[in-house]
């Protein structure tokens, strides 16, 4: 399983505190069956000024650490980022980093207030070249009177990720009611653990995995932690991957990518 969303990078947010934490976090996704995660921090104005250089500068050392510990987990850069002023600018000057560098990239909405004119500043970004991918929908305060447009937003090209967790409780009984229905309604692209820790939000998909396998089969489920994650990283078309599939399976590229993974920093 590829994991997109994480905060192992030590002591640049509220994630991992020290190294060690992040370690054990690592040594956690890959008994999980994690093969590789995003090192995705906070990038938010005043509060986390991390920034694309300073994100790869740590994905590098701890991707040492890793390696020198015997962890075989592969990192790849990336950032949990909000919207600001600015953010298209930042995503063409890798000052905001996007996934692997890829078209994609982690866009995280307030948790308490719907942001002004969001539809079009995600209209704006797709009709740029990339493809946000908005987490953890299911945890806003505001979902109840914005469900439609969420609908909207993934009608013009945007992908959801929800969080493992929620789907088993971890967040609530509201975030988990939430999170059923964005991945029952066929609105979920991409299931991942935006862990911090390693307690309650640990780097676990599978327990999240089975309840979107009981949701929508184990096919979609698949999808969601290897397929679209794949196409991600290999900035293949969102496309061809965007809308959550019944159909029989396409070909894996599995075995592409576990041809090109390097876990040498």
């Amino acid at each position: 399983m590829i994991d997109l969303h994480s905060h192992i990078l030590p002591g640049i947010d509220d994630g991992a505190k020290t190294l060690d934490e992040s370690l054990e976090m690592a040594r956690i996704a890959v008994a999980d069956g994690i093969h590789t995660m995003a090192c995705t921090p906070h990038i938010y104005p005043g509060m986390y000024m991390n920034d694309g250089p300073g994100i790869e500068c740590a994905r590098f050392r701890l991707q040492a650490e890793l390696v020198g510990n015997g962890i075989p987990l592969r990192l790849v850069v990336g950032a949990d980022v909000h919207l600001v002023p600015g953010l298209i600018d930042g995503l063409k000057s890798g000052l905001v980093p996007t996934l692997n560098h890829s078209r994609y990239f982690l866009l995280e909405p307030s948790h308490t207030t719907p942001p002004p004119r969001l539809e079009d500043s995600v209209f704006n970004l797709i009709a740029s070249g990339y493809t946000p991918i908005i987490t953890h929908p299911e945890r806003l305060t505001w979902v109840e009177s914005h469900y439609p447009v969420f609908q909207r937003m993934v009608a013009q090209g945007a992908w959801m990720q929800v969080t493992a967790g929620a789907l088993t409780g971890a967040f609530g009984k509201r975030a988990q009611q939430w999170g059923e229905r964005f991945v029952g309604d066929g609105f979920t692209h991409i299931l991942a653990t935006d862990a911090h820790s390693t307690g309650r939000r640990c780097p676990r998909l599978s327990e999240g995995l089975e309840v979107v396998r009981r949701l929508v089969g184990d096919a979609e489920a698949q999808r969601m932690v290897s397929q679209r994650p794949i196409a991600v990283l290999e900035n293949l078309s969102p496309t061809d991957y965007g809308l959550p599939q019944k159909e029989a399976e396409r070909p894996s590229m599995i075995g592409k990518w576990f041809s090109k993974m390097r876990l040498a920093p």
